[in-house]
């Protein structure tokens, strides 16, 4: 099974989203057979190169609730073990860390990107780091295991650009406008970060699909397994 994850680097619920489908993954029986792949997605694809503090550019774009929206999204991160530090976070460009993610899982493959999908959400949200400054990038890309000059080379140019780019419009072809979106054989979606107990039914309903068995007792069809009507792609 393939699961296709459209999420953005400087989105909290992304970081949730993943948490919890890493959990219900990790309780699926079929978990060794599952392919997880990140895709592109950018919630302020015109964000400057220049970072700036994340309270500030959030309270210009949302106004007052902007202190109550951090905190409901720091809570929840607790549950999950992810410590949100908006106080230091910095608003960045994701763009060169899509780059980077597709390097990542072309050249390492998936199992590798996932962990530097983990450093980039980390970094960002725990560390205020840049995630924008490519040499902040490069220091997180041989942490996850990449090539230092390869990564240094790749950054320093517009390779995997036209590919991101691409990855990106295939998104919103598919009817993505919220992230995370997650793509399950590229048939059925759940859009946002869901509990894991509604991420395990939906593996566990898209793997009997897929075998041809009748879907769990107790369960839905895959494409209805959200309560918010937006699973289909």
């Amino acid at each position: 099974m393939k699961v296709e994850i459209w999420s953005d680097i400087a989105c909290p619920w992304c970081f949730v989203g993943k948490r919890r489908f890493e959990q219900a993954l990790d309780r699926f029986e079929g978990k060794d057979g599952v392919e997880v792949v990140f895709r592109p997605y950018q919630l302020v694809p015109d964000a400057p190169e220049t970072a700036s503090p994340h309270r500030a550019w959030l309270a210009e774009r949302y106004g007052p609730q902007s202190v109550a929206m951090d905190a409901r999204v720091t809570e929840l991160g607790r549950t999950e073990g992810i410590t949100f530090d908006f106080d230091t976070a910095l608003h960045a460009n994701t763009l060169l860390g899509h780059r980077l993610l597709h390097l990542a899982e072309a050249e390492y493959g998936p199992q590798v990107q996932a962990v530097l999908k983990e450093k980039l959400l980390t970094a960002h949200f725990s560390e205020g780091v840049d995630v924008g400054d490519r040499a902040a990038l490069t220091d997180l890309a041989v942490a996850a295991g990449l090539d230092r000059d390869r990564v240094a080379g790749y950054l320093a140019g517009d390779e995997g650009l036209a590919e991101v780019r691409a990855q990106i419009a295939e998104g919103r072809e598919l009817g993505i406008t919220a992230v995370p979106t997650f793509v399950f054989e590229g048939k059925w979606a759940v859009q946002g970060g869901q509990e894991a107990d509604t991420f395990l039914r939906v593996l566990e309903q898209v793997a009997a699909e897929t075998a041809g068995t009748d879907t769990p007792a107790g369960g839905t069809d895959a494409a209805g397994a959200c309560d918010d009507g937006s699973c289909a792609v």
